[in-house]
């Protein structure tokens, strides 16, 4: 793999740029491979990443019946955070934002992470009362958020609105370290690291069937053939109930469709994250200048990844009181994923009944964030058979009533 830099890149442009190779080797399947990852968006192509990195397993297969980040990696806003209340959940991912800040340097490519801030409005006395209770469980957890006023609020913000009639901003849970990166980049810096240590990335291949043979998984059949392995990953996000039909069990989640959508570009006016949780809508601005705009997901399961005129309104209406801007810019473009949600509204990552198998799944609206910590520990668990990461996440937790509620806990499930 040719190394990116300064120096790389003054070269190419001496000789017209003709040295660059390919990012990622264009892999056809071999016939058996230690482990299978079915699934090439952020959370498969990070655990065979770190399947390979952390431990040594490079005998890798990363199948993906479209294009490779083509599924919620690319169909998201991108916003990074770990100030989740509940333990678990605040370890993994403060453990992924973490790893955010030198994926750059790790995978040598430029992810475009930018710690610019999140900050979650309050706008009402429970918010509050939650949100200072966050930030205090916070100090417990090592994670360093503080709950702000109004008027730091407005400092950080100038065009937000402080006096909204029906929802006045009294002040926000603030993530100094939180941020965004480029979706695309981090599947495919990803990809271009699993390549270089031998793994086969593959595209256009659908997984049709799971060979199982005495409880044990053997292999799989795909649109490329049937190819054989020793441990399967299920990383797939809002198909998991699917491809777990076919090993032989039932998943607790459910599909529905998230939606987003970008403004047409302006003048910097923001430079912070801002989710406003009791209306229900969030907003950066990009790089190039769109105000970056997202919601709650549809009312109903579906497995749609396009747009629709009820989210717009639903979610523009949202942010006009707090934005007042928003109401005078244009939509430029409009997109939904598929996100699968559990009951407690927190992830999946565990052993299945059958041996061998292991699902990653459930990350509902705030998959993105979690990509590297995620992926660092289904990494952990398929090479070890446990994690300290994933210990609470496991799928025995709905039969013992061990949940980890945090749609309860932070009044809102991202």
């Amino acid at each position: 793999m040719k190394k990116y830099s300064v120096f790389a890149v003054a070269r190419e442009a001496m000789r017209h740029h003709t040295g660059w190779t390919r990012a990622w080797r264009d892999a056809a399947p071999k016939k058996r491979y230690d482990a299978i990852i079915i699934g090439a968006g952020g959370h498969g192509l990070a655990t065979a990443y770190y399947l390979g990195k952390n431990f040594g397993i490079t005998n890798v297969a990363i199948l993906e019946k479209g294009w490779l980040g083509g599924g919620n990696t690319g169909r998201n806003t991108t916003i990074i955070r770990s100030n989740y209340l509940q333990d678990p959940s605040a370890a993994i991912y403060e453990k992924s934002r973490s790893l955010y800040e030198t994926m750059s340097q790790d995978l040598n490519y430029n992810v475009m992470f930018s710690p610019r801030g999140v900050i979650m409005l309050a706008q009402t006395e429970h918010e509050v009362r939650g949100y200072k209770r966050t930030a205090h469980a916070n100090m417990l957890q090592g994670v360093t958020t503080e709950f702000i006023s109004p008027e730091k609020v407005k400092k950080l913000v100038p065009i937000i609105n402080l006096d909204g009639p029906r929802y006045p901003v009294l002040g926000g849970l603030w993530q100094a370290r939180g941020g965004t990166a480029r979706h695309d980049a981090v599947a495919w810096g990803y990809a271009r690291a699993c390549s270089d240590m031998g793994m086969d990335v593959i595209q256009q291949c659908e997984v049709t069937g799971i060979q199982r043979e005495g409880g044990k998984v053997t292999g799989v059949h795909t649109t490329k053939g049937d190819i054989g392995c020793d441990k399967l990953g299920m990383v797939v996000a809002g198909h998991s109930g699917h491809l777990a039909e076919m090993a032989g069990f039932r998943m607790p989640i459910e599909s529905v469709a998230l939606q987003a959508l970008v403004s047409e570009p302006i003048k910097p006016c923001m430079d912070v994250v801002v989710m406003a949780n009791t209306v229900h809508g969030y907003m950066s601005q990009s790089d190039k200048g769109e105000m970056v705009i997202g919601g709650g997901t549809d009312g109903y399961n579906n497995y749609t990844q396009r747009g629709s005129f009820h989210h717009i309104e639903e979610t523009v209406r949202a942010l006009i009181e707090t934005f007042p801007m928003v109401s005078r810019l244009k939509m430029l473009r409009q997109w939904g994923g598929i996100v699968d949600v559990t009951g407690d509204r927190s992830p999946i990552l565990s052993k299945t009944p059958v041996d061998g198998v292991f699902i990653n799944c459930g990350w509902g609206t705030g998959g993105f964030k979690a990509i590297p910590g995620s992926g660092w520990a289904m990494a952990e668990l398929m090479a070890k058979g446990r994690s300290p990461l994933t210990d609470a996440f496991g799928l025995e937790r709905f039969t013992e009533g061990r949940f980890i509620d945090e749609s309860v806990a932070a009044g809102v499930a991202h």
